[in-house]
C-alpha cells in the first residue's frame, strides 16, 4: 500500500488568436477594442481566459465601441467591470467557450464516479485499469482517519492483503512471462482491477468550460459535499482564482465551502 495525496495540474488553458481578433474587427469595426493592448488594459499573455470571455460577450451585443450598435450609447471600458457584469445578468453562455484541463492525480474512484454526474461542458480521459495492471495499490487516507491508530493498523492490512493478492496473480497467470500476448494481458488485468478497492488512487485528464467549473466548485466544495471531492475542487478554486480573477474573483470562502456572489450563471 502506497500512501498519497490527490494533486491538481492544470495542463491547458484557452490561447487567444489576436491576429484573427484583429482581421475580424477590420470587418465590423471596433479596432479600438484592440488598442487596449498597446495601454496595457488587456495582456495577451496572462489573460487570454478573460479576453476571451469578453470577446464572446461583445460579440453578442456588438458594444466594442459606441455607434456600432444604434441601441448601445456606452460600453464598459474596464474588463473586471465588465465580466462582473456578465456574471451578474447571469450571461454564462459566454463562459462556455472558455476551457482548462487539468490533471486530477492520485484520486479515487469514490470521487470519479462523482465526477461522472457532471457532464455539460465536460471531456474525461480516465487511465484504465483494464490496461495498467496494478503492482501497488495508492491510497487516500483523510487526517482524521491517519489520527486513528487502530483503524489505520487494520486499514492497512486489508490494503497489503490486497496488494500482495495482485502480485500473486501475476505469477499465477504468467503474465510477465516471454511471448504471453497483449490480448491475454488486459484480459486477466480486466479480471484483476476487481480486486481493488473503490478507494485506489488513479488519475484523469479533466476538462471542463468556465461555465461548468464554477458550478462543480460550489456543488463539490459544499459542506454536504464527500470529503475529498471538497479537497480536490478547493484545489481546482484556488487556481482558477489565480488564473482567471475576473471569472472567479466573486467567491468567499467559508470553513472550505466556495460560495460564489453571482450562482447559475
Amino acid at each position: 500500500m502506497k500512501s498519497v495525496e490527490p494533486e491538481v495540474y492544470l495542463v491547458a488553458r484557452p490561447e487567444f488568436d489576436y491576429d484573427e481578433v484583429a482581421r475580424y474587427l477590420a470587418e465590423v469595426g471596433g479596432e479600438s477594442w484592440l488598442e487596449r493592448l498597446d495601454r496595457g488594459d488587456l495582456d495577451a499573455e496572462l489573460n487570454d481566459p478573460e479576453n476571451l470571455a469578453e470577446f464572446a460577450g461583445r460579440l453578442c451585443y456588438r458594444s466594442w465601441e459606441p455607434g456600432l450598435n444604434p441601441n448601445v450609447t456606452r460600453v464598459r471600458t474596464d474588463q473586471a467591470a465588465y465580466l462582473e457584469n456578465i456574471l451578474r445578468s447571469l450571461h454564462g453562455s459566454v463562459l462556455e467557450h472558455v476551457s482548462f484541463s487539468f490533471v486530477l492525480h492520485n484520486v479515487s474512484r469514490v470521487l470519479t464516479h462523482e465526477l461522472a454526474r457532471h457532464r455539460p461542458g465536460v471531456a474525461i480521459s480516465q487511465e484504465s485499469l483494464r490496461y495498467v495492471r496494478l503492482q501497488e495499490i495508492p491510497f487516500w487516507f483523510p487526517e482524521w482517519a491517519r489520527a486513528d491508530a487502530e483503524l489505520m493498523k487494520r486499514a492497512t492490512a486489508v490494503l497489503d492483503q490486497l496488494e500482495e493478492f495482485q502480485g500473486w496473480m501475476t505469477g499465477h497467470f504468467g503474465l510477465d512471462d516471454e511471448g504471453v500476448p497483449f490480448k491475454e494481458k488486459k484480459h486477466k488485468t480486466s479480471f484483476m482491477r476487481r480486486f481493488a478497492p473503490e478507494g485506489v488512487g488513479t488519475g484523469l485528464v479533466w476538462t471542463a468550460n468556465v461555465r461548468t467549473i464554477r458550478h462543480v466548485i460550489e456543488a463539490r466544495t459544499a459542506a454536504g459535499a464527500e470529503e475529498e471531492i471538497r479537497l480536490v475542487f478547493g484545489k481546482v478554486a484556488e487556481l482558477m482564482r489565480k488564473e482567471a480573477p475576473s471569472l472567479f474573483g466573486d467567491y468567499t470562502v467559508e470553513d472550505g465551502a466556495w460560495v460564489p456572489q453571482w450562482r447559475k450563471v
